[in-house]
């Protein structure tokens, strides 16, 4: 008997991110009795900012989210899928993004990632609780103003989600974020971070501890008014989906602000082969059997999963199973704004992070904060130049 390939993986710890890759593992192991998979986890902060080079030291198979691909490029981490996979493969993952999902795995010309996940921040809310307080659903920032007042809000203002709100205000206010050398003229900067400080005012002051999944979890378990609606939140499908927690949540669309929809800020998570494997090939043949659209309409998104292919969000029997949850938000993902691709972007983000929280928090001012972030933004983007 020959030796079976072993291969190591690493995900994320919720239902969302880890059972998801398991199911996905233990069908293709059963499809190929010679490879072996194991999956580990780490929470969703250490998702969102552990050295991507201690990981493809440790593991195979990395999931992870696009903001570190450019320095994962320029550093030689992964593996580039267009050595190992079919162009028919990876024009049909381009040609199914959600959004600009599989373009932000893009760096100088190549595809360092799969997405195999897409999510942004979306609304969210109680339909029991929206009914038994006869609320109507906001259709503007106005609205959901107001809503917060009365207290039916929740939000998740966690450190980098509040970052992540900022890029959406400065868009709404007319600034292309990253357009001109800073996150956005200190101005429009200056006036995002105060809508955002404006809402979180009016709701409960844990939602600036409470990260997405946490914000989920306690709307869909809280007998609380303040869980009734959440005007952005990163999308989880899971909570969507009967009989997953003891409320179900609803998902849609963001509101409008001075006549135009919110577009937020793009975020998922893909699968990438460590450039340290010695397994390439099985990693990769894994790899593309996660990404392909069957799994992902099946037993991807089954094992709990929030698929990357388009062909998952339009298809009948994923909505069915979820509220309609994809089908309700695809048009935000396709709007989604993407961060700027440069390998110190991540130092900025982890730097320019707790800036943005403390003014939320209403522990700095708007206008100081603003100017820091886009300091911080400079000096980023002057480090490889």
């Amino acid at each position: 008997m020959s030796t079976p390939t072993i291969l190591r993986g690493i995900a994320w710890n919720h239902t969302r991110g880890f059972t998801s890759v398991v199911a996905t593992a233990q069908r293709f192991e059963e499809l190929h009795p010679d490879v072996s998979i194991v999956w580990d986890k780490r929470s969703l902060q250490s998702f969102a900012d552990a050295s991507l080079a201690q990981l493809a030291a440790q593991f195979d198979l990395i999931i992870m989210d696009h903001p570190h691909t450019a320095l994962a490029a320029t550093e030689g981490l992964l593996l580039p899928f267009e050595d190992f996979l079919p162009a028919e493969f990876l024009a049909d993952q381009a040609a199914n993004s959600v959004g600009g999902s599989h373009q932000s795995y893009r760096f100088k010309g190549k595809q360092w990632t799969l997405a195999t996940d897409a999510a942004t921040p979306i609304a969210t809310w109680r339909p029991d609780l929206i009914e038994k307080y006869k609320l109507t659903l906001p259709q503007t920032w106005e609205e959901v103003i107001e809503l917060a007042r009365r207290g039916f809000v929740t939000v998740s203002a966690f450190p980098i989600d509040v970052l992540m709100h900022s890029y959406m205000f400065s868009a709404a206010l007319g600034h292309k974020p990253f357009s001109s050398g800073c996150v956005a003229p200190d101005d429009a900067l200056t006036n995002a971070l105060a809508e955002i400080h404006k809402l979180v005012a009016l709701c409960d002051p844990t939602c600036l501890g409470r990260n997405p999944i946490r914000t989920h979890e306690w709307m869909s378990q809280a007998d609380d008014p303040r869980a009734a609606y959440c005007p952005f939140a990163y999308g989880y499908s899971n909570y969507s989906r009967p009989r997953f927690a003891k409320y179900l949540l609803r998902a849609g669309g963001l509101v409008t602000f001075n006549g135009r929809r919110l577009r937020s800020t793009l975020g998922g998570a893909g699968v990438a082969v460590s450039s340290q494997t010695k397994n390439p090939r099985s990693a990769m043949d894994f790899a593309q059997f996660t990404a392909s659209p069957e799994t992902q309409k099946g037993i991807y998104f089954q094992g709990g999963g929030q698929p990357g292919h388009r062909a998952a969000w339009l298809d009948e029997s994923v909505n069915a199973a979820s509220n309609n949850f994809f089908r309700d938000t695809l048009q935000t993902l396709d709007e989604a704004l993407l961060r700027p691709q440069f390998p110190d972007y991540m130092n900025f983000q982890d730097a320019g992070t707790p800036v943005a929280h403390d003014c939320i928090a209403g522990k700095t001012k708007p206008v100081d904060a603003a100017r820091e972030l886009n300091r911080l933004y400079r000096a980023a983007l002057t480090q490889h130049h």
